[in-house]
């Protein structure tokens, strides 16, 4: 096997620290949930259905008048590869999220290992498809299916599935676990660099960017954070036509992540990258006005207090507590909130809500459909 060099640089700073933090409560939440039901934890997620474009959908005059919930498809996109044979510069040395010195000489056989399979993604539309040899279970589009998974009950990864592979190097994050899984494939000579966890709409660019830079492909890596970047922004652009502009019209939103039958309930605040998302679709993210960060376990004092009126949730866990009104019978306090009275929930594909990859575009608008025109999504979903 033909491996880099890594070592560790000085101490972490705080905001490496609270990321290395914040991605493994991720993991910790999503691995907690994942096998409780048929399906929640299996290989693949549903089909959607077609994705609507905002500017051709009819929004409602008044989003707060709507009741019912609303699923927000994300039909198949074929990866888009911003040049088909990138241009590579190795050897190439990195520090990555945590400090660590990572010497990256041969990209011949990558594994890119991430909670919402964005890493894989971003490797794919750089180009570099074809030199992946393995994957998560939330890489799930069409171009990597066939490859052969290194993560078992769930999202946990497994140390014998990766060495089988002979990776020449790993991109991941702290979204994925066991750590010691990360440790030992250093342990093993392989080059590691571990992204950022956070994310956010602010931080597609310079993810896209990071992953290009670990892989000698810098100047691709720039075309596809531009692209990305512009793609956003005219979403939002879109998107802006549509929302409220004052902030009293807009809709009081908050994020759920729940996995029912392993009794898991959180509400995401702000620094998750729910408050991006909500932030992103125009809704006003009660999070920062009830003094909720980060993410932790909800009350009944929090969710009424928030008043949300509307919720944005994973699929899954709507299903894993048996839709709305499974919902509404474990968290009784949603009944005295907006929401809850109107059962305004909109719910999105686990691997995309919070993905913040090359998608992020498509996310943010197929979300804004089904909030601000949900017939449209209704009828897209048929």
């Amino acid at each position: 096997m033909n491996v880099g060099t890594q070592r560790p640089l000085g101490r972490r700073g705080p905001w490496r620290i609270a990321s290395l933090l914040s991605g493994l409560v991720i993991a910790g939440l999503l691995v907690a949930g994942c096998a409780e039901l048929p399906g929640t934890g299996g290989d693949t997620e549903a089909e959607d259905g077609t994705t609507v474009s905002l500017a051709d959908a009819e929004a409602l005059a008044d989003p707060k008048s709507y009741e019912g919930a609303t699923h927000a498809s994300l039909g198949e996109q074929a990866v888009r590869p911003i040049v088909e044979d990138p241009k590579q510069q190795l050897p190439v040395t990195v520090t990555d999220a945590q400090g660590t010195e990572v010497t990256v000489t041969d990209t011949s056989r990558i594994l890119a290992l991430d909670i919402y399979g964005t890493l894989a993604q971003t490797v794919f539309e750089l180009g570099l498809g074809g030199q992946v040899v393995g994957r998560d279970i939330s890489t799930q589009f069409a171009e990597a299916s066939e490859l052969p998974l290194v993560t078992g009950n769930g999202h946990e990864l497994v140390a014998e599935q990766i060495l089988a592979l002979d990776p020449t190097v790993i991109l991941t994050d702290t979204s994925l676990g066991p750590w010691d899984v990360i440790l030992q494939m250093r342990d093993a000579g392989i080059p590691v660099v571990v992204m950022d966890s956070h994310r956010g709409i602010d931080s597609v660019g310079s993810l896209t960017r990071e992953v290009a830079r670990s892989l000698g492909v810098t100047e691709a890596g720039k075309k596809l954070a531009r692209r990305t970047e512009s793609e956003i922004e005219a979403a939002r652009a879109e998107i802006a036509k549509v929302a409220p502009g004052a902030v009293q019209d807009q809709l009081r939103t908050v994020f759920l992540y729940v996995r029912g039958q392993a009794g898991v309930y959180y509400m995401f605040g702000e620094g998750s990258g729910a408050d991006d998302l909500i932030s992103g679709v125009g809704g006003y993210d009660v999070a920062e006005e009830i003094g909720w960060s980060g993410m932790k376990p909800v009350t009944d004092e929090g969710i009424i207090a928030a008043q949300p009126e509307l919720i944005l949730m994973m699929t899954k866990g709507l299903e894993s507590v048996g839709g709305v009104d499974g919902l509404l019978e474990r968290l009784p306090a949603l009944a005295q909130t907006p929401a809850g009275q109107r059962k305004r929930i909109v719910d999105m594909q686990d691997s995309a809500i919070l993905g913040y990859g090359p998608r992020t575009a498509e996310v943010l608008e197929s979300l804004a459909v089904a909030i601000y025109a949900p017939s449209a999504a209704e009828a897209s979903d048929e």
